[in-house]
């Protein structure tokens, strides 16, 4: 950085005072439990009491390994915990509904996975009946708090990169679907709602909700799943910004060829880089962004060194947030409210793919 700009503008989620005051239940005990959320939390120093899973053996097991005290043998057993005052859902968004309200019902605020329904209606009845109970419910978006992005939304929050006009992000991989749950294989909805969807989500951040989105999916001949697999989803905004998502989980390259990149334009600037926090070897690849802001940082391409990757990281932005909230009497930026914008435009996108038009996203209600 010059003399003139000895900081680099980078947005921090909030974190509780004490990271340790609010106990943390957590429902599922896969592979983003164990690889994401558990490693997260522990680095953090948040308080984890209890474990629950339909498969009993797997949520000992994951326990003793990480040191959480108390197995349960159902979710009643889980919700009637005193020590348990955030319970994290991280099952299919099918599941999610009923243990929500579950846990709503029995006074616990809420971290849900992503996607948190399989309808836009599932999602507007979990945020409706928390607030009409008095329980906050976030969603795990944790895109928003990777290492790159925190650092775009910086630059997008100082005004250093200007008015932003164009955000993109584009990737190229293969995707084993099966490998992260055999419950993705007859989905016939699948990439949008199970991996872009956090693509959508990051882009409401920087560029704001759009007004339309026009939305093609295909599906590949020889692809081992139900749902579309490649996709194309236009964000369109009444002022001529423009964001672009563009998704290939057929790539025929090998790994080290495969991509993820994602760029953002602004009047005063450019950023570009990539991310691989969602993808097989995320934490050895980690992220990489450049940015160029002239009228602030000079002609020359800034690389700032990210401290952290995307994965597992991220997610105590999620949880950090939430419990920060939670002290303050206030709603995560993460919230369920939020977060039924980012719904809205995930159907857009399915509507838009079967009717082949631009689909408004208040076209999508209950």
């Amino acid at each position: 950085m010059s003399a003139a700009t000895p900081y680099l503008p980078v947005f921090e989620p909030r974190l509780p005072a004490d990271p340790r005051r609010y106990g943390i239940g957590i429902v599922g005990t896969g592979w983003i439990v164990q690889d994401a959320h558990l490693p997260a939390y522990e680095k953090a120093g948040f308080r984890i009491e209890a474990v629950y899973d339909l498969d009993p053996a797997k949520a000992r097991e994951v326990a003793e390994v990480r040191g959480i005290p108390h197995v349960c043998e159902s979710l009643d057993e889980l919700l009637a915990r005193d020590d348990v005052d955030i319970v994290d859902i991280a099952v299919p968004a099918k599941e999610q509904p009923e243990l929500a309200l579950a846990a709503i019902a029995a006074g616990k605020d809420l971290l849900c996975q992503k996607p948190f329904a399989e309808t836009y209606g599932e999602a507007l009845g979990i945020v409706e009946a928390a607030e009409a109970a008095g329980r906050t419910v976030a969603v795990n978006q944790n895109m928003r708090y990777g290492s790159a992005w925190k650092v775009l939304r910086g630059l997008v929050d100082s005004g250093w990169i200007g008015a932003p006009r164009s955000a993109e992000i584009q990737v190229a991989v293969t995707t084993h679907w099966h490998e992260y749950g055999e419950w993705l294989v007859p989905l016939e909805r699948l990439e949008i709602m199970y991996h872009s969807i956090h693509y959508f989500d990051a882009l409401r951040v920087l560029l704001g909700d759009p007004a339309t989105v026009y939305c093609r999916g295909l599906r590949h001949p020889e692809q081992q799943v139900v749902g579309e697999t490649w996709t194309t989803a236009l964000l369109e905004y009444p002022d001529d910004r423009l964001g672009l998502v563009r998704i290939d989980h057929n790539d025929i390259d090998d790994e080290r060829d495969w991509s993820s990149t994602f760029r953002l334009d602004g009047l005063g600037g450019v950023a570009k880089g990539s991310t691989w926090y969602l993808f097989e070897g995320a934490i050895e690849k980690g992220e990489q962004l450049t940015f160029r802001c002239p009228e602030v940082t000079g002609e020359a391409w800034i690389e700032p060194h990210l401290r952290s990757t995307g994965m597992p990281d991220s997610f105590i932005g999620t949880m950090g947030e939430l419990q920060a909230a939670l002290e303050a009497g206030e709603q995560p930026s993460h919230s369920g409210r939020d977060n039924l914008k980012t719904m809205q435009l995930v159907f857009a996108a399915y509507r838009s793919m079967e009717e082949h038009r631009p689909v408004a996203l208040d076209e999508i209600d209950a």
